[in-house]
């Protein structure tokens, strides 16, 4: 059954309470490097204000472990808010307590109100040591709307628990509703050739979803570190090249899987190769049948692998994407994210990106308007296509349609 949108609520004259993810990068003077994610969320948000209700945004920023740490305020994120709507946005001094209470009953009619970071408190990321926390802040709205697809995949206090104080007005934000779309269409039914381009650096935090890919994919390419596993468990020479040499077998295992379901596996036949991870460092490019000599190690994917990769990538209906293909941050390591990039960003294909780093490469290229989505949250998108569901979409109110 799908789930209940925020466009299915009466808002007006009603407190709304909204799971945003405000979690974005800060340059050290404590200013916002980007922001994105804000951004994303302005469609609900103003949706909200236009139908005639008041918002309570809530948000965690980055890990302060459960304590208040100023450095880990959302103020900067009330500011950037304010701009971008136009409007004053009132900071909170906390996301529970009277002072916050007060608040939140005098808010009125097109007020927004930001909760401070709710990992603040232990009880956020761990519910159940604390039951009243998820409570607590229910109290403080009259509806709930989860936008904030990026903390999905976690069973937090305000993106699960929270939901059942809500009966039949626990709903979806106008970015959930695109991610589960989008998300949905490649887990149920993808337009074929489907293929699926992944990298980044371990096997072991994506050995679900490949195994999940095997059964969806005509195709699955591996680069990024990750694919020197499985040259290693090639018996290829990988000299310093980043390695899980506990998941050795595993690579072996997901490569027979490839053949056993029919799966074209494309791992890069070329490859650069530095000294050391800085932008001067000394490079080649070698054939991956040539190994990596000691003190070397693999940065990037080569121009052969780039061009062979390139043809059969024009093959497919969608793509769906997650991780760089190598060590993206350098210029020098970059050219291959970058040639993928600017590939997909052409194709008539349904190209989804599936957050994270490989976000980070298509925004600062400036080709995020030519993909089909750009998913917000890495962890949450690759743990949607491994089981089909996640905990803050699972405790929505159900649609009644």
């Amino acid at each position: 059954m799908g789930k209940l949108n925020v466009s299915d609520l009466e808002v007006k004259g009603k407190k709304v309470l909204v799971r945003v993810d405000f979690n974005v990068p800060m340059n050290p003077d404590g200013t916002i490097s980007d922001d994105t994610r804000i951004r994303e969320s302005l469609p609900t948000i103003q949706h909200i204000l236009n139908a005639g209700g008041s918002v309570i945004l809530m948000s965690h920023l980055g890990r302060p472990k459960g304590k208040k740490d100023p450095k880990f305020s959302l103020a900067p994120c009330a500011k950037s808010l304010s701009h971008l709507l136009g409007r004053p946005v009132i900071m909170a001094p906390d996301c529970i307590g009277k002072e916050t209470e007060a608040l939140a009953q005098k808010l009125e009619e097109g007020q927004v109100l930001l909760l401070e970071n709710l990992r603040f408190y232990p009880e956020e990321e761990k519910p159940e040591i604390n039951p009243s926390f998820a409570k607590e802040l229910a109290s403080l709205g009259d509806l709930y709307v989860n936008d904030a697809f990026g903390t999905a995949h976690r069973a937090h206090s305000s993106t699960a628990a929270i939901a059942q104080y809500f009966p039949n007005s626990a709903a979806a934000g106008m970015l959930m509703q695109k991610e589960i779309a989008f998300l949905g269409d490649l887990v149920k039914d993808p337009k074929r050739p489907f293929y699926a381009l992944i990298g980044g650096s371990k096997i072991s935090t994506k050995i679900g979803v490949l195994h999940a890919l095997l059964d969806k994919v005509d195709a699955l390419f591996i680069g990024g570190a990750m694919s020197y596993t499985f040259f290693k468990a090639q018996g290829i020479e990988i000299g310093n090249s980043l390695c899980e040499t506990d998941q050795i077998e595993t690579a072996k295992s997901l490569s027979e899987l490839a053949v056993k379901k029919n799966v074209e596996l494309y791992l890069p036949t070329d490859h650069l190769i530095a000294a050391s991870i800085s932008q001067d460092s000394p490079t080649k490019i070698l054939s991956i049948n040539e190994g990596v000599p000691l003190g070397w190690q693999g940065v990037d994917i080569g121009p052969k692998t780039l061009q062979k990769w390139e043809e059969n990538l024009k093959k497919a209906r969608t793509i769906f994407w997650n991780g760089p293909l190598g060590v993206f941050e350098i210029p020098a390591f970059a050219k291959g994210t970058a040639g993928i990039a600017e590939t997909l960003a052409h194709l008539s294909a349904v190209t989804i990106v599936g957050g994270g780093d490989s976000v980070s490469a298509v925004n600062q290229l400036g080709l995020a308007s030519q993909f089909s989505h750009l998913s917000t949250g890495g962890g949450a998108s690759l743990e949607y296509l491994e089981l089909g569901h996640l905990p803050g979409i699972d405790s929505l109110s159900d649609s009644p349609r």
